[in-house]
């Protein structure tokens, strides 16, 4: 049950910072796509706002219920996760060549977001039951089978930028459960290998990113290369402090491709200037921390696991996301945490920080 005395465990701080980074998602987007004439493009920012409005809420709703009674749902939870994305191959909507979205009428959504918050549950309820057991090969690959099963339909949609957003989750989860350190060597030398055999495998697109990330022409029209050229040309013209909020050229323009998802964090640098984005990253680490604090305080693995398996994906998608815009990484197709346009993606975060909230507020001492 819940008390009206655990607010005082509510972690105010996280919230705000969230709410704050939510909100000004929606101002960037907004300076994103003005002047486009495209009536699509012009409702972004409003249902952007409505999913901000509804993610909020589902913290707070999410922060009442004990987190511990979704342990129990985490069979259903796996088998309803698996099934979803195996009919999302069948009926889903296909765009630029995957097949990743269902439309449910009121919105179009993607599964694999929803996949996220599975994985990190079921994970989470395996490594804390299995917290006294021996953290040896066998408990290992019986967390991967959970993976694998969850990211092979992933694969086929396809989306491999998400299936190495899980990889990663899987693997940290697995090391902070325990895993001795020889295990996590062979690990990272056969991901390795494995990479090296699967490339020739990799779709046309999937491949032309990485070879355009390895030989770049600064000279590009059109394609991966132009598009990160002209992000480090927005990032660079912002200087220290930006051409101002909606006067940024390579945003106003449209220089700037895809400046609403993937390359958002160069139009906030081309509009607020490394000042600004500075701010922004400072509280997306600010919110990382929050979340590794109250992992570090849980009172149970399970709680613990949570908390901890919500940062890794949020400081995954901050690092790649940036990463890609400044050119140190191949382009993917992850978004900026609860910045950059995208329902799926947002509410799902803000359905994990729901989670990581209810694991500081539902401790058994008040």
């Amino acid at each position: 049950m819940f008390r009206k005395e655990s607010w005082r465990h509510f972690d105010f701080l996280l919230f705000g910072a969230v709410a704050f980074l939510s909100i000004f998602g929606v101002i960037m987007i907004r300076s994103a796509i003005a002047g486009n004439v495209n009536l699509e493009a012009q409702n972004l920012v409003q249902k952007q706002a409505q999913f901000v409005a509804a993610g909020l809420v589902i913290v707070i709703v999410l922060a009442l219920i004990n987190y511990r009674i979704w342990a129990s749902f985490s069979r259903l939870l796996y088998i309803i996760t698996v099934a979803f994305l195996a009919i999302i191959l069948i009926i889903g909507k296909a765009s630029f060549g995957a097949q990743r979205w269902l439309d449910i009428g009121l919105a179009v959504i993607q599964p694999a977001e929803v996949a996220k918050i599975a994985l990190i549950l079921i994970l989470a309820n395996y490594f804390a039951k299995s917290a006294n057991s021996e953290h040896n090969a066998k408990w290992a690959a019986k967390s991967f089978l959970i993976l694998i099963t969850i990211v092979a339909w992933i694969l086929l949609q396809p989306n491999l930028s998400t299936s190495i957003v899980l990889i990663v989750i899987w693997f940290s989860m697995l090391w902070i459960g325990g895993l001795a350190p020889k295990y996590i060597v062979i690990l990272g030398v056969s991901a390795i290998v494995l990479f090296a055999v699967a490339f020739p495998f990799l779709e046309t697109y999937q491949q032309e990113r990485i070879m355009s990330f390895i030989i770049s022409d600064p000279n590009a029209t059109h394609g991966n290369e132009y598009n990160v050229n002209q992000a480090l040309i927005s990032i660079g013209s912002g200087g220290l402090l930006g051409q101002g909020y909606g006067n940024g050229t390579q945003v106003q323009l449209r220089f700037l491709q895809v400046r609403q998802t993937d390359y958002i964090f160069s139009a906030m640098a081309n509009e607020f200037g490394f000042v600004g984005t500075v701010v922004v990253v400072a509280l997306l680490a600010f919110v990382i921390l929050r979340c590794l604090r109250i992992a570090r305080h849980a009172e149970d693995p399970y709680g613990a696991m949570i908390s901890y398996g919500f940062a890794i994906l949020i400081f995954f998608q901050t690092i790649v996301n940036i990463g890609v815009n400044l050119h140190v990484i191949p382009v993917t197709g992850l978004t900026l945490p609860f910045i950059s346009y995208g329902g799926s993606s947002l509410v799902s975060l803000l359905i994990g920080i729901g989670f990581i909230e209810s694991v500081a507020v539902h401790q058994k001492t008040i």
